[in-house]
């Protein structure tokens, strides 16, 4: 079953990734839908895993974070992979509990949806392959109704926008903006969360190699870049009109148009300071 290609050079559409997913749970396919940022692996019309180069997954977070020897996972993928039962065969063996398998497999697998459904390449189409009876050597764990990750990955879009509306800043080095990421006396700094993606950011690395680097999921830390943009932390990148020859340079922490208006980054830190009332 394979859904008709989009444009080679159009930007990925969410609504066209929906009508596959929606026709591939009426059918209760098992299977793979692939697109270029990764695959979403269904059985009997239900995602079971996902997996995507652009973020870390299960058993990087699980060894990086110190849960897990990573020889313990190795056995695991080694022994179980074979019969698709690698997660089960680490509950079975007292490495993990159910519940701590279960969290860390639907935080892997949502992390890794987002990206396959919204890829940061913006001329990427939406998945459009589906190889079906293609299993994951993971095996299932806890089921996600394809309406519930949908939900799901609509609620991420809409958290990422409203934090701060400039993609451009998920796909390019984090760059910090010099003598802003101290704070004085008396001064809300960031949170834990983004205090490390801040620490981490060295003009060199993405998002996502950042969130590689920490061992933690790469939406949230997506997410935390957004607001440290808006917080007028770190840079947002010039778009390709910004940098035209005789223009002058637009100030990077404010999107386009905003010359016009009070500073959009600070209304959005004005806003996030009510909302922690």
């Amino acid at each position: 079953m394979t859904a008709p290609p989009g444009p080679p050079d159009a930007a990925p559409d969410p609504a066209a990734a929906d009508t596959t997913l929606d026709r591939l749970a009426a059918a209760r396919a098992t299977g793979a839908l692939h697109g270029r940022a990764g695959a979403l692996y269904l059985a009997d019309g239900a995602v079971v895993h996902a997996e995507s180069p652009a973020v870390p997954d299960v058993g990087w977070r699980l060894t990086a974070s110190g849960r897990l020897p990573a020889a313990a996972w190795d056995e695991a993928v080694e022994q179980g992979g074979p019969d698709y039962r690698a997660g089960a065969l680490l509950v079975e063996r007292g490495r993990l509990s159910r519940g701590e398998l279960e969290l860390c497999h639907l935080s892997a697998l949502f992390d890794a949806a987002y990206f396959i459904l919204s890829p940061l390449d913006r001329d990427q189409p939406a998945p459009d392959r589906f190889l079906a009876h293609a299993r994951h050597w993971f095996g299932p764990v806890r089921p996600v109704p394809v309406p519930l990750l949908q939900r799901e990955m609509r609620r991420r879009r809409q958290l990422l926008e409203r934090a701060w509306p400039r993609p451009e800043v998920d796909a390019a080095p984090v760059v910090p903006v010099p003598g802003t990421a101290a704070c004085g006396p008396g001064q809300a700094g960031p949170t834990c969360g983004r205090r490390a993606v801040l620490d981490a950011a060295d003009g060199i690395r993405t998002p996502v190699q950042i969130a590689r680097a920490l061992g933690r999921p790469a939406f949230t830390t997506l997410f935390d870049v957004r607001r440290l943009a808006a917080a007028g932390l770190v840079r947002t990148p010039e778009t390709g009109a910004a940098r035209g020859a005789g223009t002058p340079a637009r100030a990077r922490g404010t999107p386009p148009g905003a010359g016009a208006v009070p500073e959009i980054s600070l209304l959005y830190r004005i806003r996030d300071a009510l909302e922690a009332l």
